[in-house]
């Protein structure tokens, strides 16, 4: 129904920075709204910030200040500018998407992941 199609991660030193770019390939329905959230090993998967179509955002208190999220509704990509980084941003970060496939239900997809590693 939709692919999720991440780039932009990898390795940078602490203080740098990294923008992770998501688009939607091949979606049916109506997005309503697109994030990231992140893993680390042995921790559970956590909201970094999404964005719906009217452009409302939210952020995890921890990145609030340091990251931004954007969207660009025609492409159906988002993107997650991240500045600042620190180590204990490590964590391998998904895109997901909320599709609203019926009048009364969403249905959320996940991207593969990209891992970000912030050095010290």
């Amino acid at each position: 129904q939709v692919q999720l199609v991440e780039s932009g991660g990898g390795l940078v030193q602490a203080g740098g920075s990294l923008r992770l770019s998501c688009a939607a390939a091949r979606s049916s329905y109506s997005i309503t709204t697109m994030g990231w959230y992140r893993q680390a090993p042995g921790k559970q998967r956590d909201l970094v910030a999404r964005i719906n179509s009217g452009s409302t955002t939210n952020y995890a208190d921890s990145v609030r200040g340091r990251f931004t999220i954007s969207g660009d509704n025609a492409k159906n990509t988002v993107y997650l500018q991240m500045n600042s980084l620190q180590p204990e941003s490590t964590a391998v970060y998904y895109c997901a998407v909320d599709l609203q496939v019926t009048l009364w239900r969403s249905d959320r997809y996940w991207g593969q992941g990209t891992q970000v590693t912030v050095s010290s």
